[in-house]
């Protein structure tokens, strides 16, 4: 029977559409051992199904799926939808939703060498048998990231195809870029036609995303690159000789779920060993998660699947992606910034950060700077976030503006102050941004400042109109590129942060990457600020965002894979949260951007990843997909909600040994009390891990817990005598009520390591406490 949950999500379409009957693209699941004999094939069987519920109309399927799903996408009234529903052989019915993207030195920050001759990229041979599929906008083939210098014939597995289309000949493909394909029916179902002047009816990239992204994983040396000459140097992607797959999902209203989850299908199908995936939404339950759904029959057929945890931060439950099989990435800064500094009329200098390439502001002088929101040059709110047409010229004309973060986006506000005759820009970030920045390839000379630097130029504006001796004044000074930039890493403002909204027994994102200010390809025919009227041209891009971290986790994936071709999806997630570090390079615990303050596990999860430490990381906790069912059953989900994630018909009764879903084998430890005035509390873990270090080890435990809990591991020794073993340990921990305000929480935070002298293994241990409403 239809969830409730489902229901309510097809009823609540109906209430929000103009009519009740308007179509919406559905995802439909099908029981997929009962196709009768007599259709020659699914695809017969789901037409008959929608020739069933409306009689003398040709139904259109959108996408059909027989990897990762089974069953069909199709554009649906409720009623059809409703009727489909009561039909024997259908599974679930889910409502479609869109998705959006979550927009050099990394390699050599995270300590990956060339000249090395040991280690993780020798190791795993470049990670040259390989193949990362990266869903995500397309890729412009041509780059230099791409070529196939070099590289052995295409893996005998690969079972993909290159797709012609608009400007993509089938011969675009190489020995590098061995598959391409695009998905478009979920959007045209949606949007209508495409409009061919303004996007790539093919694989190639019409928006930049999809290239930086795939460059990032596994873009090949390219020397010399930089953009407008700031970070120049060599660029280069985590698995430089890994295969890549390009899957085009993201067109200009964004990604549809179907065609997301057609992505999930083909890739799996073609052959991938990685899934990359810089792409969300709302969190939802996974049985109405397309994205939970098709990674999860990903990583059940050994797939490796990584996304973006999201751009929501620093505010907390803004993590998404959050499905235990996934590995979710949060963005932490490298050891390089661009800096380009305010200089006001007083003397005081606010630091801030530019990419700005043009012709800069004249040496030595000082200009007149005005706030857009003072309300003198038109309206303030607007003005103060410098929206198209909200300027005055008059007010603007030859002076520095300083506009608002928000509503546009940051480059497009120095267009507003260009267009209006302003000389330079000024960003500030509000309160909610705090002192994380940015740096842009602006249009004009401009620079970006913290919530703390715009409050300080304001008042300098403030006074000088009060004092009305001298007027304000100001310069931006550029000052290119710095390295060996302390403290580094630290955690990006944007990162999303748990808790985990769906599954607070989980903890999410997994770890942090590099993802603040990263270089990698970019297209011909998209100036380096994305806005349209930007017609410069660069070969690379300095974006940020947690999809730049997310491709770097997606080639260390590769990379380990192809160094330990028998580990699961779950052993590889594990070597790379157990080994993860959560110290900076002053040696202290990583801050967070947004406050300058220490970061916490909710931040940063297990840390931040060490790409050599994780090719030996002693012990790995492992999970099947059985395990992920016994989750999924004590988290409460129906048998029907099961079958729709899992594609199997579970069994409950075992998951009931587990205990709970924080028993599910993840290398970090969540858990939740529910305070209900009770004085004491307790719960307890169990875990088992693998030896893949040494034959003979004895791993000792060393327990850091979080304040005012008590942690107690049993046994506190674990011996191994061959490679392989699995040992279980019990982990009890026992807390105390504290007091909170009703529907208020407190999290702790502390680490149970393992260690056998020579490898270390480290597990967060999360206590959260809840005081209900």
């Amino acid at each position: 029977m239809l969830s409730l949950l489902c229901l309510l999500s097809l009823l609540s379409l109906s209430t929000s559409s103009s009519t009740n009957e308007q179509p919406r693209t559905f995802i439909v699941q099908v029981q997929h051992d009962t196709k009768p004999s007599i259709f020659p094939t699914h695809q017969h069987w789901y037409i008959s199904s929608l020739s069933s519920i409306s009689p003398g109309t040709t139904p259109r399927l959108l996408h059909t799926y027989d990897t990762v799903f089974h069953g069909f996408s199709a554009k649906l009234s409720l009623t059809e939808a409703l009727k489909l529903q009561t039909l024997p052989h259908i599974v679930a019915v889910i409502p479609e939703r869109v998705r959006h993207l979550h927009t050099t030195r990394s390699p050599q920050f995270l300590g990956l060498r060339t000249s090395d001759s040991a280690g993780l990229l020798k190791e795993s041979d470049f990670g040259s048998d390989l193949v990362i599929g990266v869903i995500d906008t397309g890729i412009w083939p041509e780059r230099q990231s791409f070529n196939d210098r070099d590289l052995g014939p295409v893996p005998s597995k690969w079972k993909g195809v290159c797709v012609s289309g608009k400007d993509f000949a089938s011969s675009s493909c190489n020995r590098k870029l061995i598959g391409a394909r695009f998905f478009c029916n979920g959007y045209e179902a949606t949007n209508g036609k495409m409009n061919e002047t303004t996007e790539y009816r093919s694989p190639r990239d019409s928006d930049g995303h999809g290239t930086h992204t795939a460059s990032i994983a596994a873009g090949r040396y390219v020397f010399p690159a930089s953009t407008f000459g700031y970070a120049r140097g060599v660029a280069a992607g985590m698995a430089p000789k890994a295969r890549l797959a390009a899957y085009k999902v993201c067109w200009n209203a964004g990604c549809y779920d179907s065609d997301i989850l057609a992505a999930f299908d083909a890739a799996v199908s073609d052959g991938v060993d990685v899934i990359s995936l810089s792409v969300g939404g709302v969190v939802v339950p996974y049985y109405l998660d397309a994205i939970a759904i098709g990674s999860f029959g990903a990583v059940d057929c050994g797939v490796f699947v990584s996304a973006s945890a999201g751009n929501g931060g620093p505010g907390g439950l803004t993590v998404t992606n959050v499905a235990p099989w996934v590995t979710t990435v949060g963005a932490g800064t490298i050891d390089r910034d661009f800096p380009a500094d305010v200089k006001l009329g007083n003397g005081k200098v606010i630091s801030g950060v530019s990419l700005y390439g043009g012709p800069g502001l004249a040496s030595g002088k000082m200009y007149p700077v005005v706030y857009a929101g003072s309300g003198d040059g038109g309206d303030g709110y607007s003005g103060s976030l410098c929206v198209e047409g909200s300027l005055d010229p008059k007010f603007v004309e030859g002076k520095i503006v300083l506009c608002d973060r928000g509503i546009n986006s940051r480059a497009a506000k120095g267009e507003v102050v260009k267009m209006a005759g302003g000389v330079g820009m000024i960003l500030a970030n509000g309160v909610f941004d705090g002192e994380g920045l940015v740096a842009d390839c602006h249009v004009l000379p401009a620079t970006a400042v913290g919530a703390s630097g715009g409050d300080e130029i304001r008042k300098y504006l403030s006074a000088a109109a009060k004092s009305k001796s001298s007027p304000p004044t100001a310069t931006i000074v550029f000052k290119g590129t710095r390295v060996n930039v302390r403290p580094a890493p630290v955690v990006s403002s944007f990162s999303a942060r748990g808790p985990n909204p769906e599954s607070p027994e989980i903890l999410k994102p997994d770890v942090i990457a590099p993802g603040l200010n990263i270089l990698a390809a970019w297209p011909d025919k998209i100036g380096p600020s994305g806005i349209p009227s930007d017609k410069r041209k660069i070969e690379f891009n300095i974006l940020s965002g947690t999809s730049m971290a997310c491709p770097h986790v997606s080639g260390l994936a590769a990379l380990l894979k192809a160094a330990h071709p028998e580990w699961s999806p779950a052993a590889i997630r594990s070597a790379l949260m157990t080994t993860a570090y959560t110290v900076d390079n002053r040696g202290g615990t990583m801050l967070d951007e947004s406050t300058g303050n220490v970061s916490t596990v909710l931040d940063f999860g297990a840390g931040h990843v060490h790409p050599q430490k994780a090719m030996d990381p002693g012990l790995i906790y492992d999970i099947t997909s059985f395990d992920y069912i016994d989750f999924l059953c004590n988290s409460n989900y129906t048998l029907n909600n099961i079958q729709v994630v899992t594609r199997r018909n579970a069994d409950c009764s075992g998951a009931k040994r587990a205990g709970h879903a924080g028993n599910l084998n993840y290398p970090s430890l969540s858990v939740v009390f529910q305070q209900y005035g009770k004085h004491q509390m307790s719960t307890h873990f169990i875990r088992t891990v693998t030896n893949v270090g040494d034959a003979k080890s004895v791993y000792k435990v060393t327990i850091r817990p979080p304040g005012e809990t008590v942690v107690t591991v049993q046994p506190e020794k674990l011996v191994f005598r061959r490679v392989g073993q699995k040992l279980n340990f019990l982990v009890r921990v026992q807390t105390t009520a504290v007091k909170l305000a009703p529907g208020a929480s407190s999290m702790r935070s502390g680490s149970i390591i393992w260690s056998d002298g020579k490898h270390t293994v480290t597990s967060p241990i999360v206590v959260t406490m809840q005081q209900p409403l």
